[in-house]
């Protein structure tokens, strides 16, 4: 029974969204995998990872993408290949360029290439709001913390170096606080439109949810569709201005439905030759990027 109200109809698209791959069979799943495969040579492959697919397992997960990695390196190659190797990982509602090495060596050699931030990698985002100045570089550690309320939960948060001086509003240096990681997101504004951004965002460093912390709890632009930073103290649905309900065609009832829009759009790779690696986006975040007239201009 498909609803004849657009709206309807869309939220029922997006709450099937990453329901849908959850619940098939591991061989349809790297069969997706392999259907979204961007970039294969002797030593790696890529794909584009789809939304709402975990890279590892864990509770409550059917599938995963470290699951099917043998059964998609036999559908490339044949039926004596030995398995993909995962070399880095994405948030499970992260979509974009990812890539699987064919042996344990190379990807010993790309987790290292990663590790020593020799990898380029340039993700787009749909933020509400628009970051001012229109572009820079968030530089701020980022700490997991507990937040207490009445449901407790763990959030990755900002661990500033400096504060203001509540006497006399002097710049007090603070205590570094020993579990925060150093993290630095250059970020620049593409497109504005419908009280929203389209970001291009590079990630220096690779700290659990940085891009998603900086944005939000730095820039105080939190990317669309991200629920669990878009409030400190509690986990509820992102709150969306009138005219981005309106473009979307959602109510705020409905927003919980929305995805996250964060994609990992580029990648640049120094194997031998520099590869770059590039992958369009999915076509819920091409759609919103209509629906809110962001228009990117093609590079």
């Amino acid at each position: 029974q498909i609803p004849k109200d657009p709206a309807q109809r869309r939220v029922r698209e997006l709450a099937a969204l990453s329901k849908r791959l959850q619940q098939v069979h591991p061989n349809v799943l790297a069969k997706v995998l392999k259907q979204g495969t961007v970039y294969r040579n002797e030593e790696i492959v890529v794909i584009n990872k789809p939304y709402g697919i975990p890279v590892h397992g864990g509770p409550g997960v059917k599938n995963c993408i470290a699951d099917v990695l043998p059964i998609l390196a036999k559908m490339l190659e044949n039926m004596k290949a030995e398995p993909l190797h995962l070399c880095h990982r994405l948030d499970k509602e992260t979509t974009g360029v990812m890539v699987l090495a064919r042996s344990k060596e190379v990807a010993e050699r790309i987790r290292l290439l990663f590790k020593t931030r020799q990898v380029e990698k340039i993700y787009w985002a749909i933020s509400l709001g628009d970051p001012d100045p229109a572009e820079g570089i968030v530089e701020i550690p980022i700490v997991e913390k507990e937040v207490r309320s009445h449901q407790s939960h763990y959030k990755m948060t900002l661990a500033p170096n400096y504060r203001l001086s509540p006497e006399d509003g002097k710049v007090v240096k603070i205590r570094k606080n020993r579990n925060a990681e150093s993290a630095v997101t250059r970020y620049r504004l593409l497109a504005s439109s419908s009280a929203c951004s389209l970001l291009e965002l590079q990630p220096i460093t690779g700290v659990k949810h940085q891009i998603r912390v900086h944005l939000a709890y730095g820039l105080g632009c939190p990317i669309l569709g991200d629920h669990k930073y878009s409030h400190w103290s509690k986990l509820a649905p992102q709150k969306l201005p009138e005219i981005t309900l309106k473009r979307l065609k959602l109510e705020q009832s409905k927003a919980r439905h929305l995805p996250l829009h964060l994609h990992a759009h580029r990648l640049s790779l120094p194997l031998g030759e520099r590869i770059d690696l590039v992958c369009k986006p999915p076509l819920f975040f091409q759609k919103t990027l209509k629906q809110l007239e962001l228009d990117v201009a093609k590079d």
